[in-house]
């Protein structure tokens, strides 16, 4: 089942996504990003990362361009 499955810690998703690791603590606690809990650290599947990172990318894509002037 998680044949493959690359895991990165808090400080290489920080790294990958150019955030805090703070932040990443607090999208894990959130629920936004999974993980598993190796002793008192966090590991995220890489896969949900990029996942993340695309999601966003759309929601920006899709969001509506302000009009000149406003």
């Amino acid at each position: 089942m998680l044949e493959g499955v690359v895991f990165l810690t808090v400080a290489e998703v920080a790294s990958v996504m150019r955030i805090s690791k703070m932040t990443v603590h607090r999208l894990v606690h959130n629920g936004h990003l999974p993980a598993i809990r190796v002793g008192r650290s966090f590991r995220v599947p890489e896969g949900a990362v990029h996942a993340l990172l695309r999601e966003q990318a759309e929601a920006l894509a899709s969001s509506p361009k302000p009009r000149d002037g406003q």
